[in-house]
């Protein structure tokens, strides 16, 4: 199994080139040069199987046995999911009107970047161990990925890493988990800027090849293929949870529900289906709804301005695993991602070729939400069953509820209630806070500011360069 930018210009590598890069050096973002498809045999085997052992299964056939044997690949597994709170790692709930929810935030940070940050982590490990060399980590963040990719890199000798939040576009709790953690591998930047603005340095320290070479520099954004990688398995969970059988010809379709902000997991959701697993996606956003008008009208441009709302995590303009989903699409066609991609990069604007938005609806239904909605549904969902919902699943309870479904229907949900306490007084809701969360707020915190105008990226060469 090799990997190939999305835009052609660099030669293949291994998983470990993967997992090593941010952005592949021709800006583009690796993929599997082959999807693997799997047969009715295969999906009735795994149908039983608990979520760790559905992770275990995906990826060895993305990992090679040859790179990470096999026992080693399920011990590394184990280890990632040693910490999580809940016996299963994830969990459905059952709700009335058919609304099935899968908890994905059940992991140290109350958010679904658990799952996939705790295996890359133990892979990094396992490499870096191996190779006794150093990395420096490089991390944006709308809200959850910098705690999620702390937690899964805190106290390792043999990494750095470097998160940039941005300053008060956070909920208090989502940035305490990150500026509580005293540890002199973890490096916080408190950017005065919005999400999509503080990927722009960090697309430039990874174009600049000899600083990222010299420095040994990697993402654990979702530009990594691993965190893509690990994701799969939400949909095929999701999919034996809620299929009423897989005894029928053909097999029965699951529809996914899946809020979206950079993309990474929908674009997991999409490498799922194209393995053969009959699910339909739905793909919801907040009013930042790039990806809703892509879908709808083939229109890929940015909105004037970033709009704050309160499923933080998902304000973003710039999806850029959006690009995965088009290089699928497209039949590996890395030129015409590479033509389509640039044009966008210098405009901000573009119109999808006919040919390309017809395959992207096929693939893909979309719904946005407003606050209104978000609340809406948060109030709903706790009227009917007394469950609290976090904001961002509330985007895709708001679908449910919106839409009348003929086939099972499962909505993921990417974090607990606990993160959102204004959007649950919003609501006019109230949770019990667990007392993990409770204690960030007198504990000691650390992070540097970033001013506007100040060179971000040059502030980060500034920090490796120590």
């Amino acid at each position: 199994m090799e990997y190939v930018s999305t835009r052609g210009g660099t030669g293949a590598v291994d998983f470990e080139g993967a997992l090593f890069s941010g952005y592949a050096p021709d800006g583009g973002l690796f993929m599997p040069q082959r999807i693997p498809t799997l047969d009715r045999d295969t999906l009735q085997r795994w149908s039983s199987l608990s979520y760790p052992e559905l992770v275990k299964e995906l990826c060895s056939l993305f990992v090679p046995a040859k790179l990470v044997p096999r026992n080693a690949l399920n011990e590394l597994i184990d280890r990632a999911f040693s910490r999580f709170k809940h016996k299963n790692v994830v969990h459905l709930s059952r709700l009335k009107d058919g609304l099935n929810i899968l908890e994905l935030w059940h992991g140290v940070t109350y958010a679904f970047k658990d799952l996939s940050l705790s295996c890359t982590g133990q892979f990094l490990q396992y490499f870096l161990e191996k190779k006794q060399k150093h990395v420096n980590i490089l991390v944006g963040t709308s809200g959850d990925t910098g705690s999620s990719a702390i937690e899964s890199v805190r106290g390792q000798k043999n990494v750095d890493i470097f998160v940039l939040l941005p300053k008060g576009l956070c909920t208090q709790i989502q940035e305490l988990q990150m500026t509580t953690v005293i540890e002199d591998n973890v490096h916080v930047f408190a950017a005065h800027g919005n999400s999509d603005e503080i990927d722009e340095p960090i697309k430039e320290l990874f174009a600049d090849v000899d600083f990222a070479g010299k420095y040994h520099l990697m993402s654990l954004n979702s530009v990594n293929w691993s965190r893509i990688m690990v994701q799969i398995a939400h949909y095929f969970y999701a999919y034996f949870q809620c299929t009423p059988s897989l005894d029928t010809t053909p097999l029965p379709m699951v529809e996914i529900v899946v809020p979206t902000g950079g993309g990474g997991n929908i674009t997991a959701g999409c490498i799922a289906q194209k393995m053969g697993l009959p699910i339909r996606l739905i793909t919801v956003v907040n009013s930042n709804d790039i990806i809703h008008r892509t879908v709808q009208h083939g229109d890929f441009s940015l909105a004037e301005s970033v709009k704050a709302t309160l499923a933080s995590a998902m304000d973003i303009q710039e999806p850029y695993n959006v690009e995965r989903i088009l290089w699928l699409l497209s039949g590996s066609d890395s030129r015409l991602i590479k033509t389509l991609m640039e044009q966008f990069n210098i405009s901000k604007r573009l119109k999808l070729p006919e040919d390309l938005h017809r395959k992207l609806s096929e693939t893909l239904g979309s719904c946005s939400a407003s606050d209104q909605d978000i609340v809406g549904a948060m109030r709903r969902c706790w009227e009917e069953n007394q469950y609290l919902l976090c904001p961002h699943s509330a985007v895709a309870a708001h679908y449910h509820y919106s839409q009348p479904h003929s086939i099972p229907r499962c909505c993921l949900a990417p974090a607990s209630a606990a993160k959102f306490q204004d959007a649950l007084l919003r609501a006019g809701l109230v949770l019990q806070i667990p007392p993990e969360i409770s204690a960030l707020t007198a504990m000691e915190t650390r992070s540097t500011p970033l001013e506007r105008g100040q060179d971000w990226a040059q502030g980060r060469h500034q920090a490796q360069g120590n």
